[in-house]
């Protein structure tokens, strides 16, 4: 099993920055994604950005440019926003996955008032 705990998140102005965090613990392999989602009122969940080790991130191209992932060997994975929309607004959820094993945070609001 891996724990996910995430953290960071709220309500900000439209134009402002957010820094959500997500730390794992628990039987951890060395090879995994980490990575966040996300979800608007009345929307599927989609992909918003991830990282596997120390290899180019990947992002949805409605954020690209704007939000940064980054992670460290806890492992633990950051996402930080600039520049935030209100279609950025939703809940936001951390990912691990190793091998066939995937595991989800508890998730964590963002909202961006206009």
């Amino acid at each position: 099993q891996v724990q996910l705990v995430e953290s960071g998140g709220g309500l900000v102005q439209a134009g402002g920055s957010l820094r959500l965090s997500c730390s794992a613990s628990g039987n951890i392999f060395s090879a995994n994604t980490m990575g966040w989602f996300r979800q608007a009122p009345g929307n599927k969940r989609e992909f918003v950005a991830d990282i596997f080790a120390d290899e180019i991130p990947n992002y949805n191209d409605s954020v690209r440019g704007r939000f940064t992932i980054s992670r460290d060997n806890g492992p633990s994975v950051y996402l930080q926003m600039n520049s935030l929309k209100p279609e950025d607004t939703g809940v936001y959820v951390c990912r691990y996955v190793a091998g066939t094993r995937t595991y989800w945070g508890q998730e964590t609001q963002v909202t961006v008032s206009s």
